[in-house]
């Protein structure tokens, strides 16, 4: 498996597979030919048909700057290796200097047809991790008697947590300034922000519970619609769903008084659940649906939540997979490609649904009959048995039947 800076990844919104990788392509591309003055990309599958959504033209011709960039949408070739795949063709005048297929594979990582990942992905290495599999992690903890970020530790040297205490500080900042900020998001859905709203929403004879709900879900609103509105946010393991995994440690850290420093190795636990999905099956929603996101985002909570409460491998694994397994069969369909609807809902409650499932691991660790590699298993088949409809085409579900022009 990859090292885990590969996984969390500080950027821009709103689409780590749609923003952040069309973006890193084409400075690669930049990087190998200093002497093209334009640049041709075709954008195909998912790219094409949420790209307006997700700015994705917006995003690739910033990334040429100064360069011209041209870019074309379609939607009619079959995408036969990866649904969000694009050709970036680059020129000297009107002579074509190469062209590069290239595949957006979530999180923000492009893979080159026909090059390894490593030759320019500084982290991303596949072999920094040997151990593949959580029962394979898990044996291995278990004989040297140690915990999953120790493990961490073990393969990737000490320096990752000064990574992960970055990445720690980009978290909480995106959901102070999601709390901070009001309006309507860009789009032209007319969402309106509510994290601030739900945030201040205190009554006066409050329950605990009902307390919870609203700050954890206003968390995971405000990091969402940082992320809605192109704002700076961690990929956790995605953009799309990036504010489950802070919105359930900042509550925690919050009314538990947990350290940075255990807050950055549940980090680390959290984050090898979601390498291990990322190796095993995918995180991207155009490959297989919305459970591929959110259902990952709240697997990596519910472990890290496992780990700051200091429970054992078992448990850690039995949070992970309930949090996966009821998450199977989500589709991604957002509205107009847009990062929105139903999708910041979706993170604040997979956030409750990652700590219902460290309350029942809990409990029924012992009792468990489907094992995390298997969950993980069944979430790709299931997300490659989707319809295209439901792998963010925004062409079926929510984006098919919501009419956008009776609601303007």
């Amino acid at each position: 498996m990859q090292s885990l800076r590969e996984l969390y990844k500080v950027g821009r919104g709103p689409s780590s597979s749609h923003t952040m990788g069309p973006e890193r392509a084409m400075k690669i591309m930049k990087e190998r030919f200093p002497e093209a003055d334009s640049f041709k990309v075709t954008l195909y599958g998912s790219l094409a048909m949420t790209g307006k959504g997700h700015c994705t033209d917006v995003v690739l011709k910033k990334a040429a700057e100064p360069c011209a960039c041209e870019v074309v949408f379609d939607e009619k070739t079959p995408c036969t290796v990866h649904p969000n795949t694009m050709d970036i063709s680059a020129f000297k005048g009107d002579s074509a200097l190469s062209t590069k297929r290239v595949y957006s594979v979530g999180g923000g990582t492009v893979s080159f047809e026909g090059e390894s990942v490593k030759d320019y992905e500084k982290y991303a290495d596949d072999s920094v991790y040997s151990l593949n599999t959580y029962s394979e992690i898990s044996e291995y903890c278990m004989s040297k008697n140690i915990r999953i970020w120790e493990y961490a530790a073990e393969c990737e040297g000490v320096e990752i947590f000064a990574y992960l205490s970055e990445i720690w500080e980009q978290m909480k900042t995106a959901i102070h300034e999601g709390l901070t900020t009001s309006g309507v998001l860009p789009g032209g859905l007319g969402t309106e922000r509510r994290a601030q709203y739900l945030y201040h929403q205190r009554h006066i004879d409050e329950s605990a519970q009902t307390r919870e709900n609203r700050l954890v879900c206003s968390y995971a609103f405000a990091t969402s619609e940082q992320n809605a509105a192109g704002g700076v946010i961690v990929t956790a393991p995605t953009c799309g769903s990036c504010g489950v995994v802070p919105a359930v440690l900042k509550y925690m850290q919050e009314t538990r008084g947990f350290s940075d420093i255990e807050i950055v190795r549940a980090l680390a636990t959290g984050g090898i659940i979601g390498n291990l999905i990322k190796k095993n099956a995918s995180i991207s929603g155009a490959e297989c649906g919305c459970q591929a996101e959110i259902g990952s985002a709240c697997s990596m909570a519910a472990a890290a939540l496992a780990e700051l409460f200091g429970m054992g491998l078992g448990q850690i694994e039995y949070a992970a997979e309930v949090a996966m397994e009821h998450h199977l069969g989500l589709t991604c369909d957002p509205i107009a490609g847009l990062v929105q609807i139903p999708c910041i809902e979706r993170n604040a409650v997979a956030a409750m649904r990652a700590i219902n499932a460290l309350s029942l691991a809990n409990f029924l660790a012992d009792s468990r009959k489907i094992s995390f590699d298997l969950v993980v298993q069944t979430m790709y088949n299931t997300g490659r048995d989707l319809l295209n409809g439901y792998r963010e085409t925004s062409s079926g579900g929510l984006a098919k039947y919501y009419n956008l022009k009776k609601q303007r």
